[in-house]
């Protein structure tokens, strides 16, 4: 059986859930089932006859099983013919299209991410903003499979999509779709360390991380250790995502999927071998990484191979079914199914993963952390599945590292920083050299309703901004030591 997993209730990148293609679906509803599909008939008729326009009875039937699945959870919903065939299309990592992450949110498009080196995130588009209407025409209310739909297209043609974001005015952005050839892993060497970026998990991913690996290794035989970046990753394939953390872990369990009943549970185990023969790791983690990329984050972590830096990720822990009805030519229903578990037992559904060394990457999204109420997370959906233990998301609070003052937010990525500061010492946190603080109160002048300050960065951007050569952060100063008693 192929799975899938994705981090959001839709996406413009990639498909969703877990695909299971049988070929048609087996039905057998109660008796008492009957009467409400009999009345469910009575009102389509009705509609049909007596609403106030001509009404399409094939795309009413289907919003109306749309509407019955999004009731379940998030990520459950029906696909019709054409977005069942781009689903088996875009898994694949290539399409036509703007390369936007989004969701749904009181009946609005909301940005996920945008996917890096794609036509959004080169227009600025950032995460958290809404789309309000595509080519002039308004998308509140309708169905995400259709706004999804607007938004792709033939490549070369252009598109325009009216954004609202939060303290500016609504204004437009004129896009050229391209093919989004979604190559998912890139590989570079900061100093003595590789640098392993993850976008997503298509088919190609697990190949593409162990040849990376490979290269990194053999062109750099002195590589002291390695950063696997995984934020902003929205999730994909889950059979690629066991075949990463296989790349990094001498066997052993990856992720355990555990569904209705207590028998069905399903294991993932990596291989014998470590392609890295036990150098030291960090893996980086944000709000925006979820799913497949928590898998892999959360089997690093509970296994104690890498030391996890960011920000607590987005707590998608539920696995979905794509079942095809009649071989896909009345389209699928994608089903939530299960939950899945890392190594220890933990479901991150809701709640996510928390890093072992949690830093922002600047100082305007440490103080939204610490003063916001409104963090969005997989717990901000209403009808979100609860994680099987009852835990729940952590909420406002002071991030334990921030850039301090002499950082240059526009020029460096801390997060990125503090990670080689984290290989410096082999992981071993209690070595790692504080990062001097300032009191938040001071910082966040470019917060909504706030008088700017000509001497505070700009705020961090949707998508981490990597610099050329980051350099671990070193204090221009010690840090101050408590006098002696």
């Amino acid at each position: 059986m192929r799975q899938f997993l994705s981090g959001f209730a839709s996406a413009v990148a990639l498909g969703a859930g877990v695909m299971a293609f049988a070929g048609s679906a087996a039905f057998g509803p109660r008796p008492e089932t009957f009467n409400a599909l009999e009345m469910f008939g009575d009102i389509v008729y009705l509609v049909e006859q007596q609403y106030v326009v001509p009404v399409d009875e094939k795309k009413l039937v289907g919003a109306a099983l749309n509407g019955m699945l999004q009731s379940l959870d998030p990520h459950s919903n029906y696909l019709d013919a054409d977005e069942f065939r781009s689903l088996r299309e875009t898994s694949r990592g290539a399409y036509g299209g703007l390369g936007i992450e989004v969701t749904s949110e009181d009946s609005a498009v909301k940005v996920i991410t945008p996917m890096d080196d794609t036509p959004a995130s080169r227009a600025g588009i950032q995460a958290g903003d809404f789309i309000t209407a595509i080519n002039g025409e308004s998308v509140l209310g309708k169905p995400l499979n259709e706004a999804v739909k607007g938004m792709k297209g033939t490549p070369g043609t252009e598109v325009t999509l009216t954004i609202a974001r939060e303290g500016v005015d609504p204004f437009d952005v004129r896009l050229t779709r391209e093919i989004i050839n979604v190559k998912s892993v890139k590989a570079r060497m900061e100093g003595s360390y590789g640098v392993l970026r993850i976008t997503n998990f298509n088919e190609n991913t697990g190949r593409e991380t162990a040849e990376a690996v490979d290269k990194l290794k053999r062109e750099n035989p002195g590589m002291k250790g390695l950063i696997l970046d995984l934020r902003n990753n929205p999730g994909g394939i889950l059979e690629q995502s066991v075949a990463v953390a296989d790349v990094f872990l001498d066997g052993g369990e990856v992720v355990t999927q555990r569904g209705r009943n207590p028998s069905d549970i399903e294991r993932y185990n990596a291989q014998p071998g470590d392609a890295l023969n036990g150098l030291p790791m960090v893996v980086l983690i944000n709000p925006g990484s979820a799913s497949a990329a928590e898998i892999v984050a959360g089997a690093l972590q509970d296994r104690h191979r890498a030391t996890l830096v960011g920000l607590t990720s987005f707590g998608k822990g539920s696995v979905q079914s794509v079942i095809p009805l009649r071989g896909g030519s009345d389209g699928a229903v994608k089903l939530t199914i299960a939950r899945y578990y890392t190594p220890s037992g933990r479901s991150i559904q809701r709640t996510g993963i928390e890093p072992d060394l949690e830093v922002a990457l600047s100082r305007e999204q440490a103080e939204r952390l610490a003063t916001s109420r409104f963090q969005f997370s997989e717990a901000s959906f209403s009808n979100a599945l609860n994680a099987a233990e009852g835990r729940t998301r952590r909420g406002a609070h002071e991030p334990s590292e921030y850039p301090p003052a002499d950082f240059d937010t526009r020029k460096g990525d801390f997060q990125l920083a503090r990670a080689m500061d984290v290989l410096a010492v082999n992981g071993n946190l209690a070595a790692l050299r504080p990062v001097p603080k300032v009191k938040l109160a001071e910082l966040g002048a470019n917060l909504p309703g706030r008088r700017p300050a000509a001497t505070t960065a700009p705020a961090d951007p949707a998508t981490p901004q990597i610099p050329d050569r980051p350099q671990p952060y070193r204090p221009s100063t010690p840090p101050a030591q408590p006098p002696k008693k």
